[in-house]
């Protein structure tokens, strides 16, 4: 039986999307992109899942753009463009439209477009193994995935311009160190701390974590002015919701609260 280039799989509160092409080192393929996409899709649409874990099979977060078809000419021109635009893009666009927390765990290398397809996800956990490059300049190419975009919002405009230029490749430790990923963990326990974190922030109130989602990333393309009043209609909105007085009467009768997103 045929096994498919992407796994889902909901765990309670947790979706989990695994790249599964570990003997081509999870490198992109037109069934990869279409799944990925469409089970970003899914986990969007499903009221239970609160937060979603993206990772690899094998020893490889991703490889981005397969090399093999680099070296044979497949993709030239437009046919490049449409790739990319009809494509890996929509990924890029799916994750922009997806207001519940996206977690990276990067369980191998992450080079190319799989270093772009880290860094735009909302949070990363890093294996002590892991490897990342911005390694476009060493094919001749520019970042076609959006590493250009974020790696500069990530990491500042200095080092990402240094890494974009030289195509160095970093260890998981200087990530952490630069503030590429938010944590290194063993390689045995990458998917255990993952899921760990992905299960605190589904714990929290899901209305509430997938607006504080969609006010920073809107605060980073508006004025004052304009995000606090985005904020204080977001904040009033909530201030309604059975999620908030649960909160409210579970802090005054000293017990856990239970969230229902609504």
């Amino acid at each position: 039986m045929k096994e498919h280039h992407v796994l889902y799989e909901a765990k309670e509160h947790v979706a989990v999307i695994t790249l599964n092409r570990p003997e081509a080192k999870n490198a992109f393929s037109p069934e990869m992109i279409r799944l990925w996409r469409e089970y970003l899709e899914e986990a969007k649409q499903d009221d239970a899942i609160r937060a979603i874990v993206v990772t690899g099979n094998g020893d490889t977060f991703c490889s981005g753009g397969d090399i093999r078809d680099m070296a044979e000419g497949k993709l030239k021109s437009w046919d490049m463009k449409r790739f990319l635009w009809d494509g890996v893009h929509r990924i890029v666009f799916a994750l922009e439209d997806l207001d519940k927390p996206v977690i990276a765990a990067i369980n191998g290398a992450a080079m190319g477009a799989g270093m772009d397809m880290a860094i735009m996800c909302d949070l990363r956990v890093c294996s002590e193994k892991a490897k990342l490059a911005e390694s476009y300049i060493m094919m001749g190419l520019v970042p076609g995935d959006g590493g250009a975009y974020f790696l500069p919002r990530v990491a500042g405009l200095p080092k990402a311009l240094e890494l974009l230029l030289t195509g160095d490749v970093m260890s998981a430790e200087e990530a952490l160190r630069l503030g590429i990923v938010n944590k290194v963990v063993s390689h045995e326990r990458l998917m255990a701390e993952t899921m760990k974190l992905a299960e605190k922030i589904a714990s929290r109130p899901p209305l509430a974590i997938r607006m504080t989602k969609r006010a920073v990333y809107q605060g980073l393309t508006s004025t004052l002015r304009s995000h606090l009043d985005y904020i204080s209609s977001q904040i009033s909105l909530l201030s309604e919701t059975k999620d908030h007085q649960e909160a409210a009467r579970a802090f005054l009768e000293k017990r856990k609260p239970k969230f229902e997103g609504k």
